[in-house]
This record gives structure tokens, C-alpha cells and sequence, in this order.
């Protein structure tokens, strides 16, 4: 596996794993669920859509997992200097390179980004349900500092007011 920076035509590769990556641990999964699309887009189309705003925040905080020159996954990150923390929005690799060691390999090239910049934390989240990142993340040192629920109302109401 090589690690490399980012570039402009990895974006769609980057967008179609993290949708396959995604199923069954997205927030944004979970409210299509239980509200159907919103404005004609499903959840697979914002969880793209993370990608795209990753790339515009950091795209020099991207990094790339290539095999054989075929993109397997990546990471990408943010930081912020002042506060000295480092971020962690997303973390995908396409299916046949799953279970390789090949997260923990770019999650520590992320870390050490991070060293670099002498940032003190760096933060990741995931959801419960996610049994295999919720293990790879403590076994690199990530502490479970709180627990978030994610609340959702509609803001039109399908029944009348008395």
C-alpha cells in the first residue's frame, strides 16, 4: 500500500466508497429511514456530499491508500491551530481492501499529520453500531469521551392544529 496527497480527479472515486463504506453506520442513512428523501435527494447523495465539503476545507489533509495504483480508501482530516486539535470526518475503503490493516495504516499517517502540526488531540467520531471502528479507534489510543444522540424533527407538520 502507498499513501499519497490528494488530487482533483480522485473526488468521484472518493464519493462511490464512502457511500458503499457508509451503508448502515450514516446519520444521514438513518433519517432517510425514518423520513424517506429530503428535497428529492437521499442520504446516499449528502454522504457524497461530505466528501465534496472535506475537499473544499483541506484538500492538502487528504490522504490517499493506493494498491497497485488502484485507490483502496482514504482519510481525511482538518485542523484547527488555535484550538490544537486535528479532525477526523471521514475514514472509507472500497470492499476488497477491508480488513487489511490498511485504516490503521492511514489513520496513523494521520496522526503523525497531525504531530506534525503540533497539534495536543486529534477527535474522530463514529456510531455505535460501528463495531469495526469503534475497535480500530481505541486500539490507537482514541478515548470515548461522551456520547452524542442525533435528534431530528420536520418542520412541516402533516396534521392540523386544533
Amino acid at each position: 500500500m502507498k499513501i499519497r496527497s490528494y488530487q482533483p480527479a480522485d473526488l468521484e472515486t472518493l464519493k462511490t466508497i464512502t457511500v458503499e463504506a457508509f451503508q448502515g453506520v450514516s446519520i444521514d442513512e438513518g433519517i432517510e429511514r425514518e423520513y424517506g428523501p429530503i428535497n428529492g435527494h437521499d442520504w446516499k447523495w449528502r454522504k457524497s456530499g461530505h466528501v465534496e465539503a472535506d475537499v473544499r476545507r483541506d484538500p492538502e489533509g487528504i490522504f490517499i491508500a493506493e494498491v497497485d495504483g488502484k485507490i483502496a480508501g482514504y482519510i481525511s482530516t482538518w485542523h484547527d491551530l488555535e484550538a490544537g486539535i486535528g479532525y477526523i470526518p471521514n475514514l472509507a475503503f472500497a470492499p476488497e481492501f477491508r480488513g487489511q490493516g490498511m485504516g490503521r495504516k492511514l489513520l496513523e499517517h494521520a496522526l503523525q499529520h497531525f504531530r506534525d502540526l503540533n497539534l495536543t488531540l486529534a477527535k474522530i467520531e463514529t456510531l455505535e453500531q460501528n463495531d469495526v471502528g469503534n475497535h480500530l479507534y481505541t486500539s490507537l489510543g482514541f478515548k470515548e469521551i461522551v456520547k452524542q444522540v442525533h435528534f431530528v424533527a420536520p418542520l412541516t407538520s402533516t396534521t392540523e392544529k386544533s
